[in-house]
């Protein structure tokens, strides 16, 4: 039976372990990590995988008996549900427990134990079922040996709605034969016809690989799970789970484990890097208004977010290089430009239902600076000139919307911000004019690149400076005896967001600023409060701030708390991935997949303090903590090439950089700490 406490898995992922405790181990190939359970049970996690058109929300535990337990939150995106709004996606969870309907020399499975589970984009989980004595009918009374092993491996499609569970049995005995049943099974559901926007929609269940099997000692058999939905009318798949899971490893191996392949010191920063390229690029649903990158969640799919994805997310996506990232990236795009409007009323926040309606009950966020610095970011590192011709307007029309949004004070005003009214914020915010002054610099290197008019890219370049003069002076301020920032004219208390001028190659408070960031009244071991004096965190501010301290030159600071950040999310008690916030979402701690973005971009525009300048150039940066003698970016897909970075410290104060790629010899530059350079791919 299920652990009950089990649907309420992600409420109590905190309390298990001390802070910091350590429960999962990282794999010797820095791709996986493993747990295996002990003295610490019972546990209980949640962990979301996603295809293009169904994700995963897998809740699962092990009790206190090294029994597990699961149940699999199945989520569609493409079959809405009614309103047909936001959170419409198909959702239904099931409890099947599978191995109960198996059966072993005519008994039933019984007294399992957990041996290990392995996560690498792909849960596995090994144990090993004993069965009650032959002839005694006791349930209590089980065999002395295990009588199989079993290794399940869970995981969604890449292409199809539906999830896949693969089981491999194995005989342990040394010398009996056991006959194995998998039974025929088929369970279906029906919605309410009256809920759905397509009218009534089908669950389905079914084991493949079903008969009656005699089993060698230390031979193995095997069936397949497949959880499914379909319109009421068709007819369900039939899915070859051994290539699913082969399309399923394949893109985790090729698309992901061969690009932007970061090499440190610190196993920990390389494995959940890795992963959190994973989770970034796994979440893009191919819907009716094309690839659309999800947040995910079980609550947000099929639509498309002006922070998540046009600011967070998709200027990340040129650095890997995976196709179908950018496809999503210029889509989005496109879908918002639809919103140009010659009386430049607001961009709507959010675009919802695969492209048909939009929700904008926030008001203006600061939405058209949070595009403008994304649209510009991705056209300069993706070079592409067609795509950036086509997104000149889009971005010109944002700046434009900023420009005219100013108030007497030079700072953009908005309604709300990105945490829309969470948090009180007045008719300004600093994280809006810092996004705007960062896009200004931004399309004025994208205008020179595709031929706009140096009028207009000097005045861009001069409304810049303009606004970094009025963020310092309506901003700053000493908060908390802090010589930092205050976020908006109503606040008196420090918040997480202060860090967007140091984001953004602010630098005039940069020391107060790192100082607040990391002072008492905001740091925690789960990362930054979002108000000084609350209890509530937000993933995305603690790695805005991080990426925003390695750019200001404080990497001793930064690693140290980028290694225990990581370490808690990486190998804690809610793994492997970087999560929204707390108690947002009832506390669940879903692990939206912009997170993911941003935390690669710590690297990437932190550590090794890369900004775009053209499509063949960027400006560099490094920087490396004390304790590190290098590090490394491998197979770069930005800025038309392939190419990698190498930090060596060389000296106390030096570090030598080398670009290098197939075919060119090497670029070395010696630099002291702290100074930029220009690098050209041309």
């Amino acid at each position: 039976m299920m652990n009950s406490r089990l649907l309420a898995c992600c409420l109590l992922v905190l309390a298990v372990v001390p802070a910091y405790g350590q429960r999962w181990q990282i794999g010797t190939d820095q791709r996986h990590i493993v747990w295996r359970p002990g003295a610490d049970l019972p546990h209980e996690d949640c962990v979301e995988m996603t295809g293009e058109t169904t994700s995963l929300v897998l809740r699962w535990g092990v009790d206190e008996r090294g029994a597990f337990c699961e149940e699999r939150s199945l989520v569609f995106p493409l079959l809405r549900t009614v309103p047909n709004d936001t959170h419409a996606s198909l959702v239904f969870r099931m409890a099947t427990d599978i191995p109960s309907l198996l059966s072993v020399d005519g008994f039933a499975l019984q007294s399992e134990t957990v041996e290990q589970v392995r996560f690498d984009g792909v849960m596995e989980v090994r144990s090993a079922w004993r069965t009650g004595r032959s002839k005694l009918g006791l349930v209590s009374d089980y065999a002395s040996e295990p009588a199989v092993t079993m290794t399940r491996t869970i995981f969604p499609s890449r292409t199809l709605p539906l999830t896949c569970e693969r089981y491999v049995l194995r005989n342990g005995s040394p010398n009996r034969t056991r006959t194995i049943y998998i039974p025929e099974y088929m369970q279906t559901f029906e919605t309410d016809p009256a809920k759905g926007v397509e009218g009534s929609y089908v669950l389905r269940t079914d084991i493949s690989g079903s008969g009656r099997f005699e089993v060698a000692p230390g031979d193995s058999v095997v069936f397949d799970a497949v959880f499914q939905a379909y319109r009421k009318g068709e007819n369900p798949r039939r899915p070859d789970v051994a290539a699913e899971l082969a399309a399923r490893r394949a893109f985790i191996r090729e698309d992901i484990g061969h690009s932007l392949v970061l090499e440190t010191p610190d196993s920990v920063l390389n494995t959940a890097f890795h992963f959190s390229k994973l989770r970034a690029a796994e979440s893009i649903i191919r819907t009716r208004g094309g690839y659309m990158h999800a947040p995910g969640g079980e609550v947000f799919y099929a639509a498309v977010w002006t922070n998540d994805q046009c600011e967070y997310v998709i200027p990340f996506f040129p650095f890997l290089g995976y196709a179908t990232a950018n496809k999503s990236a210029i889509n989005t795009f496109r879908h918002y430009a639809r919103f140009m409007n010659a009386g430049y009323r607001p961009l709507p926040s959010s675009i919802i239902a695969e492209g048909t309606d939009i929700w904008n009950g926030a008001g203006d966020r600061g939405d058209a600076a949070m595009c403008a610095n994304g649209a510009a970011r991705y056209a300069l590192a993706r070079a592409d000139r067609t795509e950036a011709e086509e997104l000149w307007p889009f971005v010109e029309w944002c700046l434009e919307y900023c420009r005219r949004n100013r108030t007497a004070d030079g700072v953009v005003a908005s309604d709300s911000d990105e945490l829309e009214g969470r948090f009180p914020v007045g008719r300004t915010n600093l994280a809006t004019s810092s996004l705007y002054y960062d896009a200004l610099l931004s399309a004025a290197a994208l205008g020179r690149e595709i031929g706009v008019k140096p009028s207009q890219t000097n005045a861009y370049l001069r409304q810049a400076r303009e606004l970094a003069a009025a963020i310092e002076r309506f901003f700053g301020r000493d908060v908390a005896g802090y010589h930092a920032y205050r976020y908006s004219e109503i606040n008196d208390k420090l918040r997480a967001w202060i860090c967007m001028p140091l984001v953004v190659g602010l630098s005039e408070r940069r020391e107060g600023t790192v100082a607040a960031l990391l002072g008492p009244e905001l740091r925690t071991e789960d990362g930054l409060l979002t108000e000084q004096g609350d209890s509530v965190f937000w993933d995305r501010s603690t790695l805005h701030a991080l990426r925003g301290i390695f750019r200001a030159g404080y990497a001793d600071k930064a690693g140290d708390f980028l290694h225990r950040f990581t370490a808690r999310r990486l190998t804690g008690d809610h793994v492997p991935y970087f999560i929204e916030a707390w108690p947002e979402g009832s506390g669940s701690m879903r692990q939206l997949s912009a997170e993911s973005g941003l935390y690669c971009r710590i690297f990437t525009e932190g550590l090794f303090g890369i900004r775009p300048t053209g499509f063949r150039s960027f400006e560099m940066t490094p920087s490396l903590p004390a304790a590190w003698d290098r590090a490394a970016l491998r197979h770069i897909r930005a800025f038309g090439s392939d190419f990698a970075l190498e930090i060596e410290r060389v000296a106390s104060d030096r570090l030598r950089v080398t670009l290098r790629r197939q075919d060119k010899n090497p670029q070395i530059h010696i630099l002291k700490s702290g100074m930029t350079l220009r690098i050209s791919l041309k």
